[in-house]
């Protein structure tokens, strides 16, 4: 599985108007119930924060990957949410976020070896300068599902 398999528009929100993290993880945890990927908002939202108490997903660049694996995830999806605004979260660089990739992944094996290539790819656009700029300005699918195919 490629990334640019994994974009569900379903699970996109590319004009997110929450607060702080906390609603900005809820939200997209909404779309990933509301589209058949998790079965049970709370117990994934508690996988998250469980996954964020041992070290801050937020890589720099006013990016976030939060993930934690869940029993209540059905399918691996990657929920993307870029914000409107900045909003605080733990990061490496100090800096705030305001462009979440957050991973609904299951306990199952196969399910976390999927994650671990789609992190990993993920980590290596996020390692390209232009792929960041074109990112933080993106403001439709289309141009996600570009930069990912490239």
């Amino acid at each position: 599985m490629k990334v640019i398999d994994a974009i569900d528009e379903r699970i996109i929100d590319l004009s997110m108007n929450t607060t702080d993290k906390k609603d900005t993880i809820t939200h997209l945890a909404e779309k990933l119930k509301a589209a058949g990927y998790v079965d049970n908002i709370d117990e994934f939202v508690e996988d998250i924060y469980e996954r964020e108490a041992q070290g801050s997903t937020g890589i720099g660049n006013y990016i976030a990957i939060p993930h934690g694996k869940s029993d209540s995830v059905k399918q691996v999806g990657i929920a993307i949410g870029k914000l409107n605004n900045e909003i605080e979260w733990e990061t490496l660089d100090g800096n705030g976020v305001n462009l979440i990739f957050l991973f609904a992944v299951s306990n199952d094996h196969e399910y976390a070896r999927n994650h671990m290539k789609l992190l990993a790819e993920i980590a290596t656009k996020l390692g390209n300068d232009e792929a960041v700029d074109k990112l933080m300005k993106m403001t439709k699918v289309e141009e996600l599902k570009e930069i990912f195919a490239s």
